[in-house]
């Protein structure tokens, strides 16, 4: 069973200025459900968070950059807070929240500074001494997604398990594969495809299948990275650690985003306002628990 997660949550969000300039990207609101019922508005990290604890996960390292306290402290529990959107009648919000800090209370929440934005790999590898040799999953804390059950999590782990995969990540077929770390590799049963080349924002796209930052490895990829060197602007890019686990014959697998699957990406204006609409349109729908 899995227990430990790496959010990393230290990106500059350079393409959201102004707004990113105080703020990290990941605490901008999307749409959810909350506890009543009702319509609201949470960080997109909040969400991630309360999903991967909803699967199980009780240990939490988020690796922050400068600048990211308001993370740091959105997760730190505020029960006075709670206390007085009691005494004001406003009973919704203050359940939300306790429901919230509850979920905090009850895990082990670390955090690991990233002083410098040098990619989402060097990122992973400031986690390696949290992660020590467990398997653990990785999840971007500025991507969400809408499923059932948070199926695409349990798809994720149960495949990591039964493939004894080193590394094992989720998948989609994009329009624009320009954009992504494109996936090459060969069909096999339960919709898995084993990984034989990663090529990161590629010109000329071999394929379709995009890499989604949502990952399983084992501390093989600790030595991947080391073994990597930085590319465009000193920044260590994951994929190519985990290229460097296939070119070691490693069992590196991908699993597909389901077609009932929604992906929200805040990367850009254009997709937080996409995203925005999605996860409106999908919680607005959503019949109350």
């Amino acid at each position: 069973m899995l227990k430990k997660v790496v959010i990393p949550a230290a990106g500059l969000g350079t393409r959201l200025l102004s707004v990113t300039k105080e703020q990290p990207k990941e605490m901008l609101p999307v749409f959810a459900k909350g506890k009543n019922g009702d319509l609201c508005l949470k960080p997109i990290v909040q969400l991630v968070f309360e999903q991967l604890y909803h699967v199980g996960f009780r240990e939490f390292c988020f690796i922050v950059g400068r600048g990211k306290r308001a993370i740091e402290d959105h997760f730190t529990p505020d029960f006075n807070f709670v206390s007085m959107l009691d005494s004001k009648g406003k009973d919704g919000p203050a359940s939300d929240l306790e429901n919230f800090y509850k979920m905090i209370d009850s895990s082990t929440v670390s955090w690991v500074n990233q002083p410098e934005p040098r990619g989402f790999g060097d990122a992973v590898l400031k986690a390696k001494s949290f992660a020590g040799e467990d398997k653990f999953m990785v999840h971007a804390g500025d991507s969400h997604f809408l499923a059932r059950d948070a199926d695409h999590l349990r798809r994720v782990m149960d495949a990591s398990l039964k493939m004894n995969a080193n590394a094992l990540f989720l998948s989609m077929e994009v329009d624009d594969p320009r954009r992504f770390g494109i996936i090459e590799g060969e069909a096999m049963v339960d919709g898995l495809v084993k990984v034989k080349r990663l090529v990161e924002k590629p010109l000329k796209p071999a394929s379709k299948l995009a890499i989604m930052p949502v990952y399983v490895f084992d501390s093989n990829i600790f030595k991947a990275l080391e073994a990597t060197k930085a590319g465009f602007a000193g920044e260590l890019q994951l994929t190519d650690g985990i290229q460097k686990m296939v070119d070691w014959n490693l069992n590196v697998y991908t699993t597909k985003v389901g077609s009932d699957e929604v992906w929200l990406d805040i990367g850009s204006p254009d997709l937080y306002w996409q995203a925005q609409n999605l996860s409106h349109k999908h919680y607005s729908h959503e019949p109350a628990h």
